[in-house]
């Protein structure tokens, strides 16, 4: 959440310059409006998912289904997956947009520092999304394995109280 907001307000805050003679803002990555418009838009949607799944990860402890638990951890594999892509792509985006970018489009060098902290942000972002996915792989196979997803689990209380009552053949 953090590296989308960092993403997010360098691009928003200093991601559109313009050149001493002109009055048009331009993108700072080589003057190319979509890279600006990648990275608000990817910064924005992340910030949003990674707010709904912090509400998921408070809530799963009261999810009492199996099967909509065994949704959340898939649903969280995918969107962590999905994540560690968009970002690569923003990165190797960014990068490349930077990389061609003139200096005489930006000869005050303004906002460069904020170019690079979006390009590095980026990067960090691909790591973590992909550690958050191996996570939910983590907890998806443990689930399998334990109480979590289990659906043949009984009470161990309620299962002595049954035999109890059953009769047994002696």
């Amino acid at each position: 959440m953090l590296f989308s907001i960092v993403i997010l307000g360098c691009v928003t805050n200093e991601g559109y310059v313009n050149r001493p003679n002109e009055v048009e803002e331009f993108c700072i990555f080589n003057r190319n409006q979509i890279a600006c418009n990648y990275a608000v838009s990817m910064g924005t949607l992340c910030l949003l998912c990674c707010t709904t799944f912090l509400a998921l990860d408070v809530y799963f402890p009261q999810i009492s289904g199996v099967k909509d638990r065994k949704k959340a951890v898939m649903a969280d594999i995918g969107v962590s997956a999905f994540w560690s892509l968009v970002w690569f792509v923003g990165f190797c985006f960014l990068a490349n947009q930077w990389q061609v970018s003139k200096e005489d489009d930006n000869p005050l060098n303004e906002g460069a520092d904020a170019a690079r902290a979006t390009i590095l942000f980026c990067f960090f972002s691909v790591f973590t999304w992909a550690a958050q996915c191996l996570l939910a792989i983590h907890r998806f196979k443990l689930g399998i394995d334990s109480v979590t997803f289990n659906q043949d689990y009984a009470d161990p209380n309620q299962q002595e109280a049954v035999e109890e009552v059953l009769p047994t053949e002696e």
